[in-house]
């Protein structure tokens, strides 16, 4: 088993970077993997759900992944999400990741049609086997898949010894516990990972060894912060410091734009970032989703201050 440690910690999830004609734009994909190893992360989590990736062709997820590692190979730890609604595409994206070098793949189970367990697992498996020197992680996020991680599809997938952990995203945070546990004894060592932000400080407390978020890449101080009060024992100010960021992701989500749009404007006006829109049918910002996320920008400016 690889060296688990470099998963443990802050790891951003990427966002989709596009030029003016809304393609993939690999000069903005170099910048913002730069401003992530600037700021310290972890690593990143990349082409999930924060990149848009069900809504980009396997092509252009390898030119993402391709920029991200050229920027970021050897320095940062690097998750590629390869997870596409067929199978034959996702083998496809988990045999490049690995060679370009990611450290880990990750997939959702397959969306749309209700697939039983054991199509689930043959479906992580034969990724997996596409990639068979790289770590795998489970991706789980039920209100969005529509298909829950269960205990015994847990089990299974446990057999492959390449399976390290699991992007927990579902709301409870009882199931990090779960994993956590039902990981450790069939492994010794595994990983969980935080997934809904607002709940990052609930997350750790119950077990989870760090978080993959995608509103952390608008205010990676303070998650990094946040991570360090946890484990200095700072409970009170740990709690205090979520509310605050609570306070951030809900501004962020007010508008009638995408959120993601919102997080793009906020790294424009904080980080002279500039990574394109999101693409549709997401929704775009319209001019009043600008005050939005000006305010946002000013929140998380007025946190660092106050935290960092």
């Amino acid at each position: 088993m690889s060296n688990l440690d470099k998963y443990k910690g802050i790891i951003p999830a990427f966002y989709a970077c596009y030029d003016e004609q809304g393609n993939v734009s690999p000069e903005r994909v170099r910048a913002l993997t730069q401003y992530y190893m600037d700021k310290g992360v972890k690593g990143v989590y990349v082409n999930g759900s924060s990149g848009e990736c069900i809504y980009q062709g396997v092509a252009e997820r390898k030119i993402i992944i391709e920029n991200v590692m050229a920027v970021a190979k050897g320095k940062m730890t690097v998750i590629n999400h390869v997870a596409c609604n067929n199978t034959r595409d996702s083998v496809e994206l988990a045999k490049h990741s690995e060679e370009v070098g990611v450290d880990a793949i990750a997939s959702i189970p397959p969306i749309y049609f209700r697939l039983p367990e054991y199509s689930i697992a043959a479906y992580w498996n034969a990724i997996s086997a596409a990639a068979p020197n790289t770590d795998f992680v489970i991706y789980n996020i039920p209100q969005l898949a529509g298909t829950a991680l269960t205990m015994s599809l847990f089990a299974e997938m446990m057999k492959n010894p390449k399976v390290v952990a699991v992007k927990n995203s579902s709301m409870p945070t009882q199931d990090i516990q779960m994993f956590k546990a039902a990981g450790k004894a069939a492994k010794g060592e595994f990983v969980v990972f935080n997934g809904p932000d607002e709940q990052f400080v609930a997350g750790r407390a119950i077990g989870a060894d760090g978080g993959i978020g995608g509103t952390y890449g608008v205010m990676p101080e303070l998650f990094q912060k946040l991570n360090e009060l946890i484990v200095a024992g700072e409970r009170d100010k740990a709690t205090e410091l979520q509310y605050d960021i609570n306070e951030i992701i809900y501004k962020m989500c007010s508008s009638h734009a995408n959120m993601y749009a919102v997080a793009k404007e906020m790294l424009r006006i904080n980080e002279n970032l500039d990574l394109g829109g999101v693409r549709e049918p997401l929704e775009n910002l319209q001019e009043a989703d600008k005050a939005v996320a000006k305010e946002a920008a000013a929140m998380v400016m007025a946190a660092k201050a106050k935290y960092c």
